[in-house]
């Protein structure tokens, strides 16, 4: 135990702090995105429509494990883009910033899926009247529609971001030092205490995730769309 603790403790703490920035880095890219493409999917232009049903299909029904190897195997080391300049830490930082671009790719379609489900949640005459004063379809959604569709899908979109958080285990695979990572490491050196290990990360991952869903329950409530 004290063997453990001695190996893992210092550790802890920088494992769970890149977790928290892999959330919240991907949490911010993925809303943009999934406005976007939110936006796309209702569009007047077929295009876009097109581009955005396709997108989502695809991407949502890809195993996230293959969409962070894809952007470290296929973007990085085949085709050679870097999202970071050389330095002592390049290698990590760069695929950090893989990572959160895998994440953004991924957890933007069920952003996409949930503020799609709000926009049925807002009566079609507020659009309609706001197009009949010449509103354009940009203003409709952007004035209108977008603001009333985030405050009915807060709760949603916080089980959206407690499933990111838990998602972000999978950076292990191309070397990310999060949480999960150093439980590998620790279950290679002690594996005495599989059972001990196991616990320490759980209870790491449930104080992120709980703290999430009460956050997003309050603001949820207090945020609600009153009818």
């Amino acid at each position: 135990m004290s063997d453990l603790w001695q190996s893992m403790g210092p550790q802890i703490w920088p494992a769970f702090w890149i977790t928290i920035k892999l959330t919240v880095y991907s949490a911010i890219g993925a809303l943009i995105w999934g406005v976007l493409l939110a936006a796309m999917k209702v569009s007047p232009v077929p295009v876009m429509r097109g581009f955005a049903t396709v997108y989502v299909n695809v991407v949502r029904n890809t195993p996230l494990t293959l969409i962070v190897l894809f952007c470290s195997i296929g973007l990085y080391q085949n085709l050679g883009l870097t999202l970071a300049t050389e330095s002592s830490n390049f290698i990590a930082t760069n695929n950090f910033r893989l990572a959160v671009l895998a994440f953004v790719l991924y957890t933007a379609t069920f952003v996409c899926e949930t503020l799609r489900a709000g926009f049925n949640t807002i009566p079609i005459g507020q659009a309609e009247a706001a197009r009949s004063l010449g509103l354009t379809f940009t203003q409709v959604l952007g004035l209108i529609i977008l603001p009333q569709a985030l405050r009915t899908v807060i709760a949603p979109l916080g089980s959206v971001l407690i499933a990111l958080t838990k998602n972000t285990t999978i950076a292990s695979v191309i070397g990310v030092a999060e949480a999960s990572l150093l439980m590998k490491s620790e279950l290679e050196t002690h594996g005495d205490q599989i059972l001990l290990i196991f616990a320490i990360i759980a209870i790491g991952f449930m104080i992120i995730t709980l703290a999430e869903g009460a956050v997003f329950g309050w603001a949820a409530k207090r945020w609600a769309v009153k009818r």
